[in-house]
Order: C-alpha cells, then structure tokens, then sequence
C-alpha cells in the first residue's frame, strides 16, 4: 500500500496488533483518513490490509516498537483487543511523550491479574474468592468448582475450569507453564451468568455503553465467547460495580471492558481491561446505542479532548455471533448474498478445535426488535456461511 503524504497534515497512529481482534478499529481508522503503521508478527494477519506500513514484528517487542515510533514521527498508539501490549503502549507513549489514556502504572494493574485483584480488594469491590499458588506451593483446599488461570496471560492460554481436586494439580502445572511468573491463580468459579460491561470514560466520569450476556463455550473451551448479546437478560448492578472497579485502577479515560458473574450475592469482578474488547463489542455497541466507541478510542489515544458519551438504544436488541469452522486446512468460505460477516481466515489458514479465542473463523453482527429476534437473524445468518477444509492430516501424509 502507498504511504499518503506526510505533509497531509493526517494524524498517524501505531496499532499494535492485525488480528481479528482489531479489525473493527482498523477499519474505523482507515475510514477517517489516519495514516496507519500496524505491528503484527504474522504476514497473513488480516488487519494488515489497512495498513500504510506494515510493521512484521511481535507486539511484545517493546525496544522495537519504540524504535518505530520515533523513525516513523508517530502521533498515538493504541492497543486494541489485547491485553498484554496495553502495557507496552502506556510506557512507550509516556517515554516518547505522547498523549496516552491510561498510564504506566494503570496499565500494570489492568493487565496483571494478581495486582488487579489486590487492587480490586483494597477498595472493596466484589470479586471472587481467589489463591496465589507458586511452583513449590501445596494446592490450596478448595470446594466446589474454580478456575485456574495464568495470571498474566489472555485468550484462555492456560485456562482450566477445574471442576474435581483430582484435576487440580494438571492445571495448576499448565497455568504455571503458560504464566510469565511462573505463578498460577485459582479463583472460585461463581455460579451464575456471566456478562460483559462495555464502558468509556472521559476525565474520570465512567459511562455504561452496554451490558451484554456472554455466551461461552462449555470445556474444554470454557470462556470463550461465541456471542455476545444486548441487553443483558440479567438486571443487576453490574454497570456500579464495573464502575467502582474502572476507578479502582485507575482508568480515568479511554475504553474498558469488564466481565462479571452474577451469583447469589450480586455480580463480582472477574477481570477488567483498559481497552477495546477483542469481540467486535464497539461495533455491537454503535448498531445498539449509536456511540462510535471505536473512535472515541482512536480520540484518546491521540489526544483528542473527551467528553462523556450518550448513549440511546437504536433497536430492541443486537448480538455479536462468533463463527466456527470445523478443523482443518481453509480452502475457501461461501457467504450468500445478503449476509454481512467478517471472516478472519484466508485459504490455506489451519483452523484447530475451538480451545481459545483465535480459533474462531469470524463473526456476524444481527439486531432485531428484541435479543431474541437479534439471536434467530444471527443464528440463521451463520447457519448460511459455510466453510470448506481439507483435512490437515491428510494433507500432511501427501
């Protein structure tokens, strides 16, 4: 793609990430005329289409990236959709002295689990009872269900729902081993629904865009999403608590993205993040509430004064759904006419067992006069999509 013209006077902006969990802004940015250089460690990552310089390299590489914002005169960057590079964008625009929404600190807190919830629990916001365990630490003595997790990782890398002590200590070494401590975190599953709040904030005043139930996966996929639904069935304080909790870390301006269970005490935090959500959730947010969260994103990590959003229900309800894709080696996909999808895979692509977030083929985004009606559009929309793969095991004895 040809570079525009420096001179242009077009802002330019490093997205760190071309996964399918930044396409929305992407495509948002590209709309509005920014001049975008994209970091991504995969060539095929689909993002990089809206690209003006594609940048090869991992979004963990901080040393390089900062090299890449002063080389290429950047005027923001942004994390969308990932947790661990909202670090590495919050320290790299403080040292380079760029406008940034959040800072260093609150970017530890919001991307570090063990820190959140010690944060969390200093200002008494409600979450689930948890445990800290080491490599040489006996497993604590648990009831009942919990989840063991890397306490510094996403997209379910070393994720187990553990529902018997036999199977404790397997997760336990799983979690450690994907853990960038060493450490693992075993946190009491609540029982109850499970919902997203999708919020911004503009100089310190938090606004509840939307609240969605999350619908996940049962094991071995458990916690990944395969839609996401508006409004909420559950009516609850969880906008409050996701509130008290985007305070609590810190998050006085730009995006957030809150999950909670809802159990018999009420709803209790079990994760927040400083940034856009990785499931299409600002664009759910824009056909629900008319409030482009997208560009409110691309504002704050330019430096564009904020104000607080309005949001105002356009339609009676509005799903993302999440297409899957039977294993194998992508060949093509057919989409009928009418059918409007993001399909995130190229041909040639390997699609796994659906195990965590990435190994899903794309996504479909339906409204309707109720959450019910939004659900049968989706559901019939994806029903029409068809994915066609050659075997992988096949294709690797030939």
């Amino acid at each position: 793609m040809v570079e525009s013209d420096p001179r242009s006077g077009n802002p330019r902006l490093l997205v760190l990430g071309a996964g399918p969990a930044q396409l929305g802004l992407l495509e948002a940015a590209r709309e509005r005329g920014l001049w975008l250089a994209v970091v991504d460690r995969d060539p095929r990552a689909p993002g990089f289409r809206f690209a003006d310089r594609r940048c090869i390299l991992s979004t963990e590489d901080e040393p390089a990236i900062e090299r890449l914002v002063g080389a290429l005169r950047i005027d923001g960057i942004i994390a969308p959709g990932t947790d661990w590079p909202v670090g590495v964008a919050a320290r790299i625009a403080e040292r380079a002295g760029l406008p940034h929404p959040i800072s260093p600190q609150t970017a530890v807190l919001a991307t570090n689990k063990l820190r959140q919830r010690e944060r969390l629990a200093e200002a008494g916001v409600p979450q689930p009872r948890s445990w800290v365990v080491g490599g040489d630490e006996a497993p604590p003595a648990v009831e009942g269900p919990v989840v063991v997790k890397a306490p510094d990782r996403q997209g379910q890398k070393g994720l187990t729902l553990v529902e018997s002590p036999a199977d404790l200590a397997e997760a336990l070494e799983l979690a450690r081993a994907e853990a960038r401590s060493g450490v693992a975190l075993v946190e009491e599953l609540v029982e109850g629904p499970e919902v997203t709040v999708v919020g911004f904030s503009a100089g310190g005043v938090f606004t509840a865009l939307a609240v969605t139930d999350r619908i996940v996966a049962e094991p071995p996929a458990f916690g990944v999403a395969l839609a996401h639904v508006w409004p909420s069935h559950v009516r609850c304080q969880a906008p409050d608590v996701a509130e008290r909790a985007v305070a609590a870390l810190g998050i006085t301006d730009g995006p957030s993205y809150t999950q909670l269970r809802v159990g018999l005490a009420g709803p209790q935090v079990i994760e927040v993040a400083a940034r856009l959500g990785g499931g299409h959730d600002a664009e759910l947010v824009l056909a629900a509430v008319g409030v482009d969260l997208n560009g409110l994103a691309i504002d704050a990590a330019l430096g564009v004064p904020l104000r607080p959003p309005e949001p105002r229900p356009l339609v009676g309800g509005a799903v993302t759904r999440f297409l899957l894709a039977p294993p194998g080696v992508l060949q093509r996909v057919e989409v009928p006419d009418g059918v409007q999808a993001r399909i995130y895979r190229e041909p040639g692509y390997v699609f796994a067992p659906l195990r965590r977030g990435a190994d899903r083929a794309g996504a479909v985004l339906a409204t309707g006069e109720s959450p019910g009606e939004a659900v049968a559009r989706a559901d019939a929309a994806a029903q029409r999509i068809r994915f066609v793969v050659a075997d992988a095991g096949l294709l690797e004895a030939l």
